[in-house]
């Protein structure tokens, strides 16, 4: 049995349907309703742009944690968002083996609508198509200030998911926080060092070694990225025994069909089941830093 868990199924699509239809007295009603059951506030008043304004928040993390991971939907569309912010219903998805910006996950999109990189942008796309559903019911004078929010927050929200991931103390000086981004896509855009080996080898903002990719590190693509990692400190423990394994813990496509091979000609569960456990270690090492969508 596959059991579907999400906070919310109501999607930026419902929104767009009441819209189509022309029911704004029901967008009014769905818009106090979501304010008050995923994000604790009454409606009534201002009731349009603060919804807007909490989903564009959210969504601006959901972005960001897509690039910080490596993650690639597979179809971005308003079916897939849920007012609160989060994806589902994947489709063909994929995790990027490189910092690779054109890496598409779905064979069907052949001009790389959903590419690795361009994720931010169709999230954004989203939230416009929110703002025109609330139009009925709002301004565009007063939706458009909140739109133009989302992209310094994803900026803000990449910074702390980077420095989550590589378990460092995220910078209060977003120019700074920019420049270590910039030095890591700088490194990794080459497609020499993949990402989970990137970050798994520079958790707590120190090379661990020997590392497959050392004679990379030394190389003059990540200078910046070893000269700036110096000033950060580590955030959190270290002692895991994930830590001073050989490898990361992936999940590329070519790992999936492995085990889906064996499920489907031998029956055999046994690598999804290690896999599983390889994953629970990972997250058990990453714990005391993991980052929840509904904190503030």
């Amino acid at each position: 049995m596959l059991v579907r868990l999400q906070h919310s199924h109501i999607r930026i699509g419902t929104f767009q349907r009441l819209a189509h239809i022309d029911q704004p007295g029901n967008i009014r009603t769905l818009t106090d309703y979501c304010l008050l059951h995923y994000y604790g506030e009454s409606g009534g008043e201002g009731a349009p742009e603060r919804l807007l304004a909490q989903v564009a928040k959210q969504a601006a993390r959901l972005a960001a944690s897509y690039i910080a991971a490596g993650f690639v939907h597979g179809v971005l569309n308003t079916d897939n968002i849920a007012i609160t912010a989060e994806s589902f219903d994947y489709g063909p998805w994929r995790w990027t083996p490189f910092w690779d910006g054109a890496f598409t996950a779905a064979y069907f999109d052949h001009v790389g609508l959903y590419a690795f990189a361009r994720q931010p942008e169709a999230i954004h796309w989203n939230l416009l198509q929110l703002a025109r559903s609330l139009l009925p019911i709002s301004t565009p004078e007063t939706l458009e200030p909140v739109l133009n929010e989302f992209r310094p927050a994803f900026q803000r929200s990449l910074q702390e998911a980077i420095c989550a991931r590589l378990g460092v103390v995220s910078k209060d000086d977003g120019e700074e926080a920019n420049r270590l981004l910039v030095a890591i896509e700088t490194g990794l855009s080459r497609k020499t060092v993949e990402i989970d080996r990137f970050f798994f080898d520079w958790r707590g903002g120190r090379r661990r070694g020997p590392s497959p990719a050392d004679a990379e590190y030394e190389s003059d693509s990540f200078a910046d990225f070893r000269r700036l990692i110096e000033d950060y400190e580590p955030a959190g423990r270290l002692d895991h025994p994930y830590w001073s394994g050989d490898a990361p813990v992936s999940m590329h496509i070519d790992e999936v069909e492995a085990i889906w091979s064996g499920i489907d000609r031998d029956d055999d569960w046994s690598a999804l089941y290690r896999k599983i456990e390889d994953i629970r270690a990972m997250g058990e090492a990453m714990a005391p830093k993991l980052d929840r969508m509904h904190e503030t």
